[in-house]
């Protein structure tokens, strides 16, 4: 059995994963893997609404800011093809339990930092974890579920990091000022250790072992050299960047300008990433019954884009108005592309998570690179410029998806379907 096992099946269509362990298990280890990326995601975030009283205790500003963010972007971003590797030899479970472990590990360490510089080495590390967490676990929770029933749980599980962003934001928010930031971090380290304790009890290790016979193939994997993987990587490398620096400067910027306190900024924050719960799903149904994708990743990334744009000249009602909007096509951006690789016939099934940590690869890096940008433009001119910068460079770069190959039905699907839907 391949460790992605995404499209191996028995007679009855059931995939060989999920008939391995049985429907209970195939229930309980998707909601524990949806409850590990809500913590997940919380310790994405958590560092956000705490950035200025980590400046002024290590006496930085905004550009030093945009390291420290940038620093847990570059982790995730360089892991993401190492975790796939790891994921075809040693199982996806292992793999993204021991990268949840990471993560955790780094927010309570990160907490007890004494330098500044310590603080951005233990993000960077912090990132690694995140990385090995997730392109694993969504090849996982993509194997328990046949073909046209994937979308609703893959879409949900990528929703759930907008959850925990959303509670990261707000959680940091609420605890800085009774905790301090140090007691902040602390709490989304401490609860991700115990959801990573919950995965170890929880989850089968039938459910994503490694695979009782390793594939055998010569060369450079394909997911490394698959043109679709590539395009979608590029396509959303300023999308990426621009979705982070959003929910990590957002806070900041409406203390600093709009003059709302922590706690405020924090809510408004938090219906930039919430409402994308509902947009995963959405976004997963569409993915899997319509083969248009190049068609709904453009329209939903340019949504948000638009949304970014307006955000300087708005208020506070017609803030979160916004937020609402860019989450929602945040989350169907999301559901999509980690669908997608499941209908790349060309791609095989244990190299599902390679080919999704490499695009996640190349857009955390870049998205790295976003957020220096955004937070040095705030550094050394203003929040108001740098605001009109990113959706320009959100925009720029989906010119990649006119690379993006047409969307084929995949083993199990009705090619009727495929067919009557169109192309990309």
């Amino acid at each position: 059995m391949s460790s992605g096992g995404a499209r191996e099946q028995d007679g009855s269509g059931v995939p060989a994963v999920a008939a391995a362990i049985g429907p209970r298990a195939v229930t309980r280890s998707t909601l524990v893997l949806i409850a590990l990326r809500v913590g997940y995601a919380y310790n994405w975030f958590s560092v956000g609404p705490a950035l200025p009283e980590i400046g002024s205790t290590f006496h930085v500003g905004p550009e030093d800011w945009g390291i420290l963010v940038a620093a847990f972007l570059v982790g995730a971003g360089l892991f993401q093809v190492p975790a796939g590797l790891l994921a075809r030899h040693y199982g996806p479970r292992s793999v993204s339990l021991w990268g949840v472990g990471l993560l955790a590990a780094g927010g309570i360490a990160s907490a007890l930092s004494p330098s500044f510089a310590i603080l951005v080495a233990l993000r960077l590390a912090s990132g690694v974890g995140a990385a090995l967490f997730f392109s694993p676990a969504i090849g996982l929770v993509g194997s328990l579920y046949p073909q046209g029933h994937r979308g609703v749980p893959v879409g949900t599980f990528s929703s759930a990091f907008s959850l925990g962003a959303a509670l990261g934001i707000v959680g940091t928010a609420v605890l800085v000022p009774p905790l301090g930031w140090r007691g902040a971090i602390l709490f989304g380290g401490v609860l991700l250790g115990a959801l990573t304790l919950l995965g170890l009890a929880a989850i089968p290790r039938a459910a994503g072992g490694p695979p009782a016979e390793r594939p055998r193939r010569s060369g450079i994997p394909t997911a490394l050299r698959f043109r679709g993987v590539w395009a979608i990587g590029i396509a959303f490398i300023g999308y990426e960047g621009a979705t982070f620096a959003t929910g990590q400067f957002i806070v900041p910027w409406g203390e600093s300008v709009r003059d709302w306190s922590i706690l405020l900024a924090g809510v408004v924050g938090m219906m930039f990433v919430l409402p994308s719960v509902a947009g995963g799903p959405v976004g997963g149904y569409f993915a899997e019954r319509f083969r248009n994708h190049r068609t709904q990743l453009a329209l939903a990334a340019v949504l948000g884009a638009v949304m970014i744009a307006l955000l300087p000249i708005a208020g506070l009602a017609a803030a979160i108005a916004i937020g609402c909007a860019f989450s929602f096509g945040y989350g169907i951006v999301y559901a999509v592309m980690y669908v997608l690789p499941h209908y790349w016939r060309e791609l095989p099934s244990e190299e599902i998570p390679l080919g999704i940590g490499l695009f996640n690869s190349i857009q955390l890096a870049g998205g790295a690179g976003v957020s220096f940008l955004f937070g040095w433009i705030v550094e050394t001119r203003s929040y108001g410029l740098a605001w009109e910068v990113l959706p320009l460079v959100a925009v720029s770069t989906l010119l990649a998806l006119f690379a993006l190959p047409a969307s084929r039905a995949a083993a199990g699907d009705d090619p009727r379907r495929a067919a009557a839907s169109g192309p990309p």
